[in-house]
C-alpha cells in the first residue's frame, strides 16, 4: 500500500516537471508580467518590446504605430453611390459607317472648284449611301439650281447647299409618338423577321416607364420560338406587365386581351408585338390587318403603327415600307441598326418616296441607344468632313 502511494506521488512530481519545461519555464525565459501590453492586430512585436520610456510620446508612438511589415486591418470607408446620368448616343459618334460612303468624295470635292466631276461624285456618293436613284436625281437637281443661281464656284459651298437641301427634305414631319385621348393607347409594331421589333419594344418600354407611364406589353408574336420569353425578359427589366398566349395562338386575341387588361388596370399604353412576316405574302399581310382591326374592338385606340426596318437592308426596306403601309396604315418608322449600316441614305428615300417620318432610330445595342430621330444632327453627321 505504501509503495502504491510512493509511485503515485512520484508520477505527480514528474508530470508537474514536464508541464513546467513544456511551458518554457526551464528555458530561462521570463513569463510576461501582468499589465504588459500585448501587440495589437497589425502591430509589430518589436514595437511593443522593452518600452523603457513609458509615458513619453516616443514610447506611445512605438506602441501604437502599425508595422510597415505587417499590414493592419483595412479601414472600411463609406462610399457614396451616385447615379450616373444616362448619356444618349449622338449621331456623330455612331454614324461612322454611313459617313464612310461620303467621306472620300466630300474630301475631294471640298478641295477644288466646281466642275462636271463634282456632280458625278456627288451622285455616286448619294447612290452608294442608298438614297436611291430617283431621290438622288431630285436632290442634285435642286442643289445644282441653287448653286447656279448663287454663282457658286467652290466645292465646299456646294456641300453646304447639299446639306441645307437634305435638311429641308427631312423637315416638316411630325415625329412625336401619339397618345390617344382616352387610355389605353395602343402602339402596334410591325415588320419582317429579324429587324428587331421585340428588342425595340423592350427599349421603348424602359423609356416610357421611366417617363412615368404605366404599360402592358402584348406578346402577339405567337409563332416565333421564344419570342414571348424574350419580350417577358424586357418586361421584367422595365417593370411592365405582359400578356402572352399559347404558342401558335391567334395573335389578334392576345393583343385584344392585353388591351382589355390594360383598361382594367388603368394603364396608359399597350405596346403590341407582332409576328415577323414577309411583305410579299398577301395572306400574312391580311392577318396583320386583322390584328389592327381587332385591337380597336375593345377599350383601346391604335394611335401608332410603327414599322421597324433594318437600316442595313437599304432599298429593300423601302419596298417593305410600301407594302406594310398599304396593309396597316403605318404612322412612323423605327430604323434599327443605323449605327452598323453604310446605307443611311435610306432615311431620305423613306421620307421623299413614302411620306412617312422616321420617328426613332437604333444607334447601338444598349437599352438607351434607341433615340428620337433628329434630321439636322443626322445630316450633319452624314456629311461631316473628317
Amino acid at each position: 500500500m505504501i509503495w502504491i502511494i510512493v509511485i503515485a506521488v512520484a508520477a505527480v512530481v514528474l508530470l508537474g516537471a514536464g508541464l513546467f519545461f513544456f511551458r518554457g519555464g526551464g528555458s530561462g525565459a521570463t513569463p510576461p508580467l501582468q499589465g504588459t501590453p500585448r501587440p495589437k492586430p497589425g502591430t509589430s512585436v518589436l514595437d511593443v518590446g522593452d518600452n523603457k520610456t513609458a509615458g513619453s510620446s516616443a514610447g506611445t508612438d512605438l506602441l501604437e504605430r502599425p508595422s510597415a511589415d505587417v499590414p493592419g486591418e483595412p479601414e472600411v470607408e463609406e462610399v457614396e453611390v451616385v447615379d450616373e446620368p444616362v448619356v444618349k448616343p449622338t449621331f456623330r459618334e455612331r454614324l461612322a459607317k454611313a459617313r464612310s460612303a461620303f467621306t472620300g468624295y466630300l474630301t475631294s470635292i471640298v478641295g477644288r472648284s466646281v466642275d462636271a466631276q463634282t456632280w458625278e461624285e456627288l451622285e455616286e456618293a448619294l447612290i452608294r449611301a442608298d438614297v436611291g436613284v430617283q431621290t438622288t436625281q431630285d436632290v442634285l437637281a435642286a442643289v445644282r439650281e441653287k448653286a447656279t443661281a448663287d454663282k457658286v464656284t467652290e466645292g465646299a459651298e456646294v456641300i453646304e447647299i447639299l446639306r441645307a437641301e437634305l435638311k429641308s427634305r427631312l423637315s416638316g414631319f411630325d415625329r412625336t409618338l401619339k397618345l390617344a385621348d382616352t387610355s389605353p393607347s395602343i402602339w402596334l409594331f410591325v415588320g419582317v423577321n429579324g429587324v428587331g421589333k421585340t428588342t425595340t419594344i423592350g427599349k421603348l418600354a424602359k423609356r416610357e416607364m421611366a417617363d412615368g407611364r404605366s404599360l402592358v406589353l402584348a406578346a402577339g408574336d405567337t409563332f416565333r420560338a421564344a419570342a414571348a420569353e424574350q419580350l417577358e425578359m424586357w418586361a421584367d427589366r422595365a417593370g411592365a406587365s405582359i400578356i402572352r398566349g399559347a404558342e401558335g395562338a391567334d395573335p389578334s386575341s392576345v393583343v385584344f386581351d392585353a388591351v382589355e387588361s390594360a383598361a382594367s388596370r388603368g394603364a396608359d399604353l399597350v405596346l403590341a408585338d407582332t409576328a415577323g412576316r414577309l411583305h410579299n405574302k398577301s395572306n400574312l399581310m391580311e392577318e396583320l390587318t386583322k390584328v389592327r382591326r381587332v385591337a380597336e374592338k375593345g377599350a383601346g385606340t391604335v394611335s401608332e403603327v410603327l414599322l421597324v426596318l433594318d437600316a442595313t437592308t437599304g432599298q429593300n426596306g423601302l419596298t417593305q415600307a410600301a407594302q406594310f403601309t398599304e396593309a396597316v396604315e403605318v404612322t412612323g418608322v423605327v430604323l434599327s441598326k443605323l449605327d452598323g449600316s453604310a446605307k443611311g441614305g435610306i432615311v431620305v428615300a423613306i421620307h421623299q418616296q413614302l411620306g412617312i417620318p422616321v420617328k426613332l432610330v437604333g444607334l447601338g445595342e444598349g437599352a438607351d441607344d434607341l433615340i428620337e430621330f433628329d434630321p439636322d444632327a443626322f445630316v450633319d453627321a452624314l456629311l461631316a468632313v473628317e
